[in-house]
Order: structure tokens, then C-alpha cells, then sequence
């Protein structure tokens, strides 16, 4: 009997069980829902032999930030793939193996070719998209663009009612500037799958690019409770309720979004991974700050802690910019000197493919923080192109040009600080960003 995959193609083995479990774990996989490797570990203990199991379990692990368990993984399933596996199974395998190893580069090329030859391996198509994919951290600055440009080019491939797809597409263009199409393609797609942690998660995203904040917080405050703790997305979509709490209320509600950090969202609550807690700290704990609110008597120091431990070393475009907000709001001025030499020689090597906007962003958040507005602003305002280089969605970027902003009006820039809220308020609505520039009118 022929096996198949959610999107038709073929799947090399006997076992009616294995391709169950596959078709349910990678569904659940590509929904960020609990329960994917329950389902792979059970395709595998009934085909072990099944190659694709093997990567999907791997893709998972890099997913969580298991990395010695999915580059283990993905090892076993290079080594399962043999003449009885398709072309196309094999270079699945071929690909997932350059991602889950970290050789960025080379798997976005080929995840790119390899979706032009099979656009409906779903997998694989997923690898260049989201605010943490190929694309997105490749450096480039139009990746908004570009997850547009990929989704449209194999769309007709999907039918109208594919979740999965309706998902990527609808976010990509939420955060390309389409926003009322994108996010009708995303409550479209939260009506065919509501156990869909993505969709939520992009809808959120839609919803703050439309100013939409106390629809983000309904949503979020109806959604969340029927996603387990234990889901990859949990504390961070709840991060964007906090989001959401601040930009609401005459100068924001501080005291919401603390409860929501602290009861969700920090690391000793939390179950996300790594690049979302560490960030997600450090940026909410910034904009409060920025933003006029006291953060409360140790909690930079005990995100600062954390991010230590589970990010020891610099090189990475979107971790460094928010470790060095870290290490600047707690006056750490030898750790930020360090992480910035070392930063400069990796752009110096071309390691670091955002280039000199990570160390730039280092330095600015140690100006701001120490009160030389006018030297954040030197720092930032000519690289505001550049801001995107370093990966993640508009919503995490955006504490950056909040930065700019409120050392532009510290710093006594009133015409450079009402261009910029007048530009962000052509881009999208926002209570806040009214208030300044009501404040500066005046």
C-alpha cells in the first residue's frame, strides 16, 4: 500500500502506523502544538528505517534548541536514506540536514530549490519564512519581501483552505505592509485549525501592525488558556500581550504587562526557547523603561543572569543586539566592551551577515543608557535601513527604532522625532505614538 504525507507526496515505507504518526507529528510540528515528537517517536518505533521521521524528530529538536540531539537525529536519518527513497525524500533529508547543522546559507539556497521542484513539501517550504527562518536571518534587508515573493510564487500550489499555508502566507504579508489581506488570510486560516499556536501567534502580529491592540489582548486573553504551557510559543505570545497592555491607557499599563512578564514570560517561568525568552525580556524590560516605567528592583539582573547562561558566547545577530540592551540597562560596561570587540572582528571576517548594524546597536543602547541621547542618536539614525539586517519580526525589531525615537526627543531633535512618529503613523496606527507627537506639537 502507497503512503503519503498531508500534501500528497510520497512516503517511503510499509508501515500504515508510521505514516500516521508522520502525517499527525509534522501537522502538529508546523501548528507549534504539543505533542509533535510524541507522534515521530512513534513513526519511528514503527518504521525505524523511515528516513523522514528522522529529520521531521530533528527539525523538531533544532526547533526546541535541542541541538546535539538534532544534529544526532539528523545523522540517522542521512544514514537510513537509500535507493528506495524518492529524489525527493532524499533531498528533504539533504536540506534539513544544512539547517539543523547551521550552515544557513547553503540550506536557504537550497530549501529555495528545493521548493521549486516539490512547493507542496511543506517541511522545507517552511524553513525560509517566519520571523525566525532562512530568510529572516540571512541578513538581507527586504526579507519581508522576500517570504511574500516565495509564498506568492507557490501559492496556486495550495488550496484556499490549506491552514498551513493560509498561516505563512497571511503573516508574510501582515509584515510586508498587506495587512488587512494578510490578516484576513490568518483568521481564515484560525477558523480551519484553531490548535494552530502559528496562526495566534501571527494574527498577534497582524493585529499590532494595524494598531489593533485590545483586539491583540481579546485574542490572546481568549486563545492562550487552550495552549498548554509546554507549547514552544506560550510566553512569547503572551509577550505580545504585554505589548499590547502598554500601548493601551493615557502612558500605558505597566502594571498588566509586569503581570504578564512575570507570571509568563520570564525565563523561571517559562518553557519557550531561549532566543525568545532572552529576547523577549530584554526588549519589554527596555521599553518600559524607555518608555517612562520603573522596571522593578531586580528583574534586569535576573534576565541578564539567564541570558548569560544559555547565550555565553557573541555571534549572533538577533541574540547580540538584545543581550547588549542587557548588559547596558544593568551598567555591565566591561561585558558589552567585550561582547563589541568581539563583534567587530566577526563583521571584520564577514561572519555575521546583518554586519555593522550588531555592534552599532551594542553601542547605542550603552549611549542611551547612560544618558548621551544625542551619541545614540549619531549612532542610529544613519543604519535605520539596516535595522531589519538583523532578523526577527517588525514587533521584536521595533524596540530599536524606539530607541532612535525617544533619544531623539530627549536629545531635543523635535522636527527629526515628528518625522519619524509621522512616518511610523503613516505605517500604522498607535495610541503612543499619537500621544508623542501630540506632546511634541505642543
Amino acid at each position: 500500500m502507497a503512503h503519503f504525507d498531508n500534501h500528497g507526496l510520497s512516503l517511503s515505507t510499509a508501515s500504515d502506523v508510521a505514516a500516521a504518526h508522520y502525517r499527525d507529528g509534522v501537522a502538529l510540528m508546523l501548528a507549534a502544538w504539543p505533542g509533535a515528537g510524541e507522534d515521530l517517536d512513534a513513526a519511528i518505533a514503527a518504521d525505524p528505517d523511515s528516513a523522514l521521521a528522522h529529520a521531521a524528530r530533528a527539525r523538531l529538536h533544532a526547533m526546541h534548541a535541542q541541538l546535539v540531539e538534532a544534529r544526532a537525529r539528523i545523522a540517522v536519518a542521512q544514514e537510513k536514506v537509500t535507493a528506495a527513497h524518492s529524489e525527493r525524500e532524499a533531498s528533504h533529508v539533504d536540506v534539513l540536514a544544512l539547517a539543523v547543522n547551521g550552515k544557513s546559507q547553503e540550506a536557504l539556497k537550497a530549501a529555495l530549490a528545493h521548493a521549486d521542484r516539490w512547493p507542496r513539501d511543506t517541511l522545507i517550504l517552511s524553513l525560509p519564512i517566519g520571523a525566525f527562518g532562512l530568510f529572516a536571518f540571512s541578513g538581507m534587508v527586504e526579507h519581508n519581501q522576500a517570504k511574500v515573493d516565495l509564498c506568492e510564487r507557490h501559492a496556486a500550489h495550495f488550496a484556499d483552505d490549506d491552514w498551513w499555508f493560509l498561516t505563512y502566507r497571511g503573516w508574510s504579508l501582515a509584515e510586508n505592509g498587506e495587512v488587512a489581506r494578510g490578516r484576513a488570510m490568518l483568521e481564515r486560516a484560525i477558523e480551519l485549525r484553531r490548535q494552530n499556536a502559528n496562526c495566534a501567534h501571527a494574527l498577534a502580529h497582524a493585529m499590532f501592525e494595524a494598531g489593533a491592540n485590545h483586539e491583540a489582548e481579546a485574542l490572546i486573553a481568549g486563545w492562550l488558556p487552550e495552549y498548554d504551557r509546554s507549547g514552544i510559543l506560550h510566553g512569547h505570545i503572551a509577550w505580545h500581550a504585554a505589548l499590547a497592555a502598554l500601548a493601551a491607557l493615557e502612558r500605558g499599563d505597566a502594571d498588566t504587562a509586569l503581570a504578564i512578564y512575570d507570571g509568563t514570560v520570564r525565563h523561571s517561568v517559562s518553557l519557550g526557547t531561549p532566543i525568545n525568552i532572552v529576547s523577549d525580556a530584554a526588549s519589554l524590560l527596555w521599553r518600559l523603561q524607555a518608555y517612562g516605567h520603573a522596571v522593578p528592583e531586580g528583574l534586569w539582573e535576573d534576565a541578564a543572569d539567564y541570558a548569560r547562561r544559555v547565550f555565553p558566547k557573541p555571534g549572533h545577530a538577533f541574540v547580540d543586539p538584545h543581550m547588549a540592551l542587557l548588559e547596558a540597562a544593568t551598567g555591565d560596561r566591561a561585558a558589552l566592551g567585550r561582547r563589541l570587540t568581539a563583534l567587530d572582528e566577526l563583521v571584520a571576517k564577514g561572519a555575521i551577515g546583518a554586519g555593522a548594524i550588531v555592534p552599532a546597536i551594542g553601542r547605542a543602547a550603552l549611549a542611551f543608557a547612560e544618558g548621551d541621547y544625542a551619541g545614540c542618536v549619531h549612532i542610529l539614525e544613519p543604519m535605520t535601513v539596516d535595522f531589519a539586517r538583523i532578523g526577527g519580526s517588525n514587533a521584536q525589531r521595533e524596540v530599536i527604532e524606539d530607541t532612535l525615537l525617544v533619544a531623539l526627543m530627549r536629545a531635543g531633535e523635535v522636527q527629526k522625532a515628528r518625522a519619524l512618529l509621522d512616518r511610523r503613523l503613516h505605517r500604522r496606527p498607535s495610541p503612543r505614538d499619537t500621544r508623542w507627537l501630540t506632546g511634541l506639537a505642543a
